[in-house]
């Protein structure tokens, strides 16, 4: 198909491309057929000057504008008969009762133009295969051999007038390809205007779904940033709220410490004015228990060496005075530690209250 020559539509030229597409090749141009409109006219002329240049007849034809060709481009059936002769062709109408009395299958013809209007366009069999060559195509259009009479059958009930070229056309480089080979179409050709529409609506689709993926896109990064913004603001408030925290718990420990400094000063040196960490709180905490847990000793050493001598002289008599003393050192120890307990709780709703005040003035 891509030897096949195939002019498409350009302004009102379809009589040129009607030619050059017969004729497979760029044998005519607009200027050359404009001269030969030009040609007819002039003939024209003269003949309605043979019966005088005063008369009314003639002087309505010279107002009259050229039958042959216009400003747009059109050219007459005149003008492609006089370009077809140049190449010792001529055309005969197809429904012609001198045509039809031949009675000859169109198959066995070599090409036909067609005119509705001011639409000229050819159909030529290039090879052993036909094709419409309508410049108003994307491209030429094959066409059976069974459906040839019924095209032009189609085309002779749409007001077409049919031509049938009559003649050798000249050599073409497309017929001697089709000759040794034949096509297949899988897809037959659009009119120009159904491809531009075709496009013109693809190109608008592509235009809005760019726009939709682009909104998208844009809305999907926004919301990806700001699930991101707010994982971080999540975070950081976790950790001041650690921090917060923190803090209390070291104030209420301190603050515990002072206040338990008064009862147990000789035991635990004073914190006043110093920040202690956890782990000094700890040692310092081992330090007590550890002093705590020595006197439990030493009173009970001295316990049972008091019931031993008791009961050297007095065998029968239980011991009434290490338990009780145990007892009541053991309850001082808890006493105290519950107090230290109780002391660190309190400390610590007093600075959390504290907080809170300030954060709300």
């Amino acid at each position: 198909m891509e030897s096949i020559f195939h002019e498409k539509q350009e302004g009102s030229l379809c009589a040129q491309h009607c030619l050059n597409n017969l004729l497979q090749g760029e044998y005519f141009s607009p200027v050359e057929l404009s001269s030969i409109a030009h040609q007819l006219d002039e003939e024209e002329r003269m003949r309605m000057a043979e019966g005088g240049v005063t008369s009314e007849d003639y002087r309505t034809f010279l107002q009259q504008p050229s039958g042959n060709m216009d400003d747009s481009g059109f050219f007459s059936i005149q003008v492609i008969s006089n370009a077809l002769k140049v190449w010792g062709l001529e055309l005969i109408l197809f429904n012609s009762p001198e045509y039809q009395r031949l009675r000859i299958d169109p198959i066995n013809e070599r090409s036909f133009i067609c005119n509705y209007k001011e639409h000229w366009f050819t159909v030529r069999k290039l090879g052993k295969q036909w094709f419409n060559l309508n410049s108003l195509l994307t491209g030429p259009e094959l066409i059976s051999d069974t459906y040839l009479a019924l095209f032009l059958a189609q085309l002779q009930q749409e007001g077409y007038s049919i031509f049938v070229v009559k003649g050798d056309l000249p050599d073409c480089e497309a017929d001697q390809l089709l000759q040794m080979i034949r096509v297949q179409q899988m897809h037959r050709p659009k009119l120009i205007g159904e491809e531009l529409a075709q496009l013109k609506e693809q190109r608008v689709h592509k235009t809005d779904l760019e726009r939709v993926l682009e909104a998208n896109d844009g809305s999907g990064m926004l919301d990806e940033d700001e699930e991101d913004l707010q994982r971080a603001l999540a975070l950081s408030r976790q950790e001041i709220d650690m921090e917060d925290e923190e803090a209390d718990l070291r104030r209420a420990i301190q603050l515990s410490m002072q206040g338990s400094s008064r009862n147990i000063s000789q035991d635990i040196p004073q914190t006043s004015g110093t920040n202690l960490t956890s782990e000094e709180l700890r040692k310092r905490r081992e330090a007590y228990f550890e002093k705590q847990q020595q006197k439990q000793q030493q009173q009970k050493q001295q316990q049972q060496q008091g019931d031993l001598s008791g009961q050297s002289s007095h065998p029968c008599e239980r011991p009434t005075t290490s338990s009780g003393a145990l007892g009541n050192d053991l309850g001082d120890a808890m006493g105290e530690e519950d107090m230290l307990q109780a002391a660190v709780t309190m400390s610590l709703e007093t600075v959390r209250n504290d907080l809170k005040t300030e954060g709300k003035k």
